[in-house]
């Protein structure tokens, strides 16, 4: 079989045709381009392979209101990542 590159816009029309497989490819061009806020218009399109991705940022860079957002978004593996992060010991905290 040729190896097909497939363009953003076919990828695009797919995707608005219900095909997941091209709502995921999007959604890692948009994060191999660094593109945070299209990731976040395909998470709010249903895209749970975008809501991975953005929770991958929202962990590597801890952010608790992002992982709430992503979370409330239908993503719910953000809100198993937000409790980690919130039970997790304060830097400089004594017992």
């Amino acid at each position: 079989m040729a190896n097909t590159k497939i363009d953003r816009e076919t990828l695009r029309a797919l995707a608005d045709e219900g095909n997941e497989t091209a709502l995921d490819r999007l959604a890692d061009l948009a994060d191999a381009a660094g593109d945070v806020g299209e990731l976040n218009e395909l998470l709010d399109e249903g895209c749970m392979h975008a809501g991975l991705l953005l929770t991958r940022r929202a962990v590597a860079t801890g952010d608790p209101l992002e992982l709430q957002r992503i979370s409330d978004a239908g993503y719910g593996e953000a809100g198993i990542e937000l409790d980690r992060l919130l039970e997790a010991p304060a830097e400089g905290h004594r017992d």
